[in-house]
């Protein structure tokens, strides 16, 4: 009889920390378990320890090795015991809008950020928070000597073998969101940290793909852990021409590359992935809830909504520019919704409920022109995350994304890629080990090409015309 080897997969996202326990070997998803966080733009980490611990009572037996995949960007500040100094200012905390553009121009401009690191920092990103904290949270600033990301304080947490911040690892995917590690030069700047925060910090050391970087109190080894975004590229094992577009809290599109991207216009962020090559990234504030806050207004459940979008004839001229929390691409953090060509004709709920599907999806259509204009192909979307499950969402995305569209089931892939890593670590093997994605057709198109591109070039229309106006702060 075959022993099965185990490994769990943790994903510590913004809303909550999920375990998944695997077969090392296929994949097959054996055990799972779910903790929230608090709904907030900052954070104890100590409740990220309290969900953990939660969400995996009863999972771990037998497991030979955990990796954790982390919500990117996320700061935690500690003193030289390792006592977190501040509450973690979470990716989705732009306080640190104000300070953005100084910083940026204090290096020589958004050119010089991408050809040193890769990224052009946008509020959401690290660096720009360690900025923030020198000039408003001076008493706790001064107290800090290390800093990590959520990953990377969960990772140190549950390694047995460890005290205060000595030790502290962490890999470059999730370091390449930082601001100050490079993946040009796959190296850390820290003449980046000093610039931003004043002096210098210590700095998790960037452990291999496949490295075990400690043992839990358990006896299980830890796999170096990831950003939330890499770890998903790994669950969903992305392929050459392969772009993932997903639609949860946040909309994001990357794809895998064997090469650094440098985007001097800071639409495209040149992270790096879990395996040693590269994830090309373009990430929006606005996916998911461009959908509930539409159905909400309109009175409407998500079922009811999504059948008015989808029985609509169209959006009739129509626009919905869906900044409702700001906007990261493009950088505009104060931006609001703004809804254009809104008469007598359009303001009926099923045209509005398409004009919010189209509104979203051409935000990430944006996003995947993007991406190609920085030379990476585009052979087929891999749609996922909850607003994917919309039939109106599928039947207008490809021809608003301009490729076909494939539905992976729905998984926790952040999980399921950290498992992976987790079950690479514990192999020994020079890559992951293969796991099947099975993937889905979603509705048939109801867009022409000419009718997409119609609807792309109203909204661009819009968005660039009302720009001044979406730059005014609220």
């Amino acid at each position: 009889m075959t022993v099965r080897r185990l490994v769990a997969g943790v994903d510590c996202s913004t809303q909550a920390t999920k375990v998944m326990v695997c077969d090392a070997d296929t994949g097959e998803v054996l055990r799972e378990g779910r903790a929230s966080h608090p709904d907030a733009t900052e954070v104890d980490p100590e409740a990220w320890w309290q969900a953990w611990s939660a969400a995996s009572e009863g999972l771990l037996d037998g497991v030979e090795a955990i990796s954790v995949g982390g919500q990117q960007h996320g700061m935690v500040l500690m003193d030289s015991a390792g006592v977190v100094v501040y509450p973690a200012l979470l990716w989705n905390d732009t306080r640190s809008a104000g300070v953005t553009t100084g910083l940026v121009e204090e290096f020589g401009g958004s050119a010089a950020w991408a050809a040193a690191t890769g990224v052009v920092p946008v509020p959401s990103f690290t660096v720009t928070k360690l900025r923030w904290m020198r000039d408003h949270a001076a008493d706790a600033a001064a107290r800090a000597e290390a800093v990590a990301l959520p990953h990377d304080w969960l990772t140190h947490r549950l390694a047995a073998d460890r005290s205060g911040i000595s030790g502290l690892t962490t890999d470059r995917g999730d370091a390449s969101g930082t601001g100050w590690w490079s993946a040009v030069s796959e190296s850390y700047r820290s003449d980046l940290v000093e610039l931003a925060f004043g002096r210098a910090l210590q700095l998790p050391r960037v452990a291999g793909p496949a490295e075990i970087v400690g043992t839990t109190a358990g006896g299980a080894g830890l796999a170096a852990g990831t950003g939330d975004n890499m770890a998903a590229a790994l669950g969903l094992d992305l392929q050459p021409g392969d772009v993932a577009v997903s639609l949860g809290t946040s909309g994001t599109a990357f794809a895998r590359s064997s090469a650094p991207t440098k985007d001097a216009a800071g639409l495209v962020a040149g992270f790096a992935d879990a395996t040693g090559g590269y994830l090309p990234l373009v990430c929006t504030l606005n996916a998911a809830r461009v959908l509930s806050s539409t159905a909400a207004l309109l009175g409407m459940d998500l079922t009811a909504f999504d059948e008015a979008a989808l029985g609509s004839a169209g959006s009739d001229g129509l626009v919905l520019v869906p900044f409702l929390d700001g906007e990261r691409t493009p950088d505009l953090p104060h931006s609001t919704g703004l809804i254009y060509g809104l008469t007598r004709a359009t303001s009926v709920p099923s045209t509005m409920a398409r004009a919010a599907v189209e509104g979203m999806l051409c935000g990430l259509a944006d996003a995947v022109d993007a991406l190609r204009a920085q030379g990476i192909p585009v052979e087929r979307v891999l749609l996922l995350g909850g607003a994917a499950r919309s039939r109106a969402v599928q039947a207008l995305a490809p021809s608003l994304l301009g490729a076909p569209v494939v539905l992976p089931e729905p998984a926790e892939y952040v999980a399921l890629g950290a498992a992976r890593q987790a079950a690479w670590a514990l192999s020994g093997a020079e890559a992951p080990p293969t796991w099947d994605v099975p993937v889905s057709k979603p509705e048939p198109s109801i867009l022409s090409d000419t009718e997409a591109a119609t609807i792309r070039s109203h909204y661009t229309s819009v968005l660039t015309n009302s720009q001044a106006l979406l730059s005014t702060p609220r």
